[in-house]
């Protein structure tokens, strides 16, 4: 395997969704950044973490997790809402 695809792979692995619980789907990446500031998302719905999240960002400013309630917020759009 060269550097390219191991690039490739890494790529992968960090975004392929691991199943939390029945209700909850998470990429490695955003789970690294929930454990890197101790917010617990094993037994909540994908609801119950944004809410978390943003009454987090309603304190204080933190670009990383709000580009991470984004993209829950994006997730949970397109994949919950009956259109």
């Amino acid at each position: 395997m060269n550097e390219l695809d191991r690039v490739i792979q890494d790529i992968f692995e960090e975004n392929q969704l691991e199943k939390i619980n029945d209700d909850l789907y998470l990429t490695k990446r955003q789970i690294d950044i929930l454990k890197r500031y101790d917010i617990e998302y094993s037994n909540k719905t994908i609801d119950g973490l944004i809410f978390e999240l943003e009454d987090i960002l309603n304190q204080e400013e933190n670009e990383e997790l709000d580009k991470l309630s984004m993209e829950l917020s994006e997730f949970n759009y397109y994949h919950n809402t009956n259109k």
